[in-house]
C-alpha cells in the first residue's frame, strides 16, 4: 500500500477529466483497506471504484482510495441456484462474462456496463429492464469512521430508479467491499421485451435465446449506440429518463405524438432523456472539446480536453433547453463531484 501525491486522475474516470488528487492509494485487500482507515484520522476520504459514474469538476483535496480487491466466490449451490461472492474491484462486465460462461442467469442483460461492482449497489444499475436489485442478495461495506463491517439486504439497500441508500442518509459513510447475487443454474428467467433485443434476435433467427444470445444481442446494441470510453471521453447516460404524470404527458403529446414512452402505472409515464434532448436539437453539437455524442444524446462526451465545469455547463444549458420547452426537470444519473 503506497501512498502517492499529486495524482493526476484522468486515467481513473471514464470521462477522461485530468483532475489532480492531493493523495491517492490502490487499495487490494480489506486487510489494507482497515489499515489505512486506521492510520488516516485527518485527511477527507474519496472513494474511487471504476470512475464510470462520475464527473470531476475540480481538483480533490482528499485522500483518493482506489478500490482494487479482487476475487469471485460460489459461496452456495444447488441445483437450480448458486450464490456467488465478488469482490469490490472486479470490473462489472467481467464478472457478467464470468456468469455467462458458467451458465448462470439472471445478470445477461447487464452486459457491457462500464464500472467495477463495488459501484453497482450505489446506482442500482440497471439496463433493458433488468436492474441490479433484482439478483443481489446482500452486499458488505466497512464503516468509514468506525470501521466496523456490515451487511446490507436487499431490502436495507432502499432501491430505487439508479438510486440507493448509498446515494442517500449512507452518502459517504461506507466503502462496499462486497457484492453477493443469487443466479439461477437453469429455466432462466430471460428479459427480452425490449424491442431493441427483441429485434437483434430476430435479425439472427434466434427464436429460443439462450442468456449467452440475449448477452450478445445487448452488447452489440450498445456498442452501436454508446462511444467506447477509452476512445471518446464518457460516462454512458448523462440524465436519468424523467417520469411525468399521465396528464403531462397527454400535453407533450398533442404536440409531438411520436414521442416515446413507457407506462409506469396509471398516473405516471416515463419519457426517453435522449428524445427530449435530441428534439431540442443538442445531438450531435459541441462547444469546444465538449459534446453531445452523434448516435446518442443522452450521452455528453469528452473530445479530447474538455474540463469537467465545460461538461457541466453544457449539461446546464441542457436541462434549462429542456425545462423551458417540455417543462421537465432532467436529473443527472451521473456523479457531479
Amino acid at each position: 500500500m503506497r501512498i502517492e501525491y499529486n495524482k493526476s486522475l484522468k486515467k481513473y474516470n471514464t470521462f477522461g477529466i485530468d483532475a489532480i488528487a492531493s493523495e491517492f492509494t490502490s487499495i487490494k485487500s480489506e486487510l489494507d483497506l482497515n489499515n489505512l482507515l486506521a492510520k488516516n484520522n485527518t485527511k477527507p476520504i474519496f472513494v474511487l471504484s471504476g470512475g464510470s459514474n462520475m464527473l470531476l469538476t475540480k481538483n480533490l483535496d482528499y485522500l483518493v482510495i482506489h478500490i482494487a480487491i479482487k476475487g469471485i466466490e460460489i459461496i452456495e449451490e444447488s441445483s437450480d441456484f448458486v450464490v456467488v461472492s465478488v469482490n469490490a474491484g472486479e470490473k462489472w462486465h467481467d464478472f457478467v462474462k464470468y456468469c455467462i460462461k458458467n451458465n448462470f442467469g439472471g445478470l445477461e442483460n447487464l452486459s457491457l456496463i462500464p464500472g467495477y461492482v463495488g459501484s453497482a449497489p450505489i446506482q442500482n444499475i440497471g439496463a433493458y429492464g433488468v436492474e441490479l436489485k433484482d439478483t443481489m442478495t446482500h452486499c458488505e461495506a466497512i464503516h468509514i469512521t468506525t470501521r466496523e463491517k456490515h451487511v446490507f439486504l436487499n431490502k436495507d439497500c432502499k432501491f430505487g430508479y439508479r438510486n440507493s441508500i448509498f446515494k442517500e442518509e449512507a452518502k459517504g459513510k461506507y466503502i462496499i467491499t462486497k457484492v453477493i447475487f443469487r443466479l439461477t443454474k437453469k429455466n432462466h428467467i430471460l428479459n427480452t421485451n425490449y424491442g431493441a433485443i427483441e429485434n437483434a434476435l430476430l435479425n439472427k433467427k434466434i427464436t429460443q435465446p439462450t442468456i449467452k444470445d440475449i448477452s450478445e444481442a445487448v452488447i452489440k446494441i450498445r456498442q452501436s449506440k454508446l462511444p467506447d470510453p477509452a476512445l471518446i471521453g464518457n460516462s454512458g447516460s448523462f440524465f436519468k429518463n424523467p417520469v411525468i404524470t399521465t396528464h403531462h404527458f397527454l400535453k407533450i403529446q398533442e404536440k409531438y405524438p411520436n414521442i416515446p414512452s413507457y407506462k409506469i402505472d396509471q398516473e405516471h409515464i416515463k419519457v426517453p432523456a435522449g428524445w427530449l434532448i435530441e428534439q431540442s436539437g443538442f445531438k450531435g453539437k459541441r462547444w469546444g472539446d465538449a459534446g453531445i455524442h452523434e448516435k446518442q444524446a443522452l450521452v455528453l462526451v469528452n473530445y479530447n480536453n474538455a474540463s469537467g465545469k465545460e461538461i457541466l455547463n453544457l449539461s446546464k444549458k441542457i436541462q434549462t433547453e429542456i425545462k423551458e420547452k417540455f417543462n421537465i426537470i432532467l436529473e443527472t444519473e451521473v456523479n457531479i463531484i
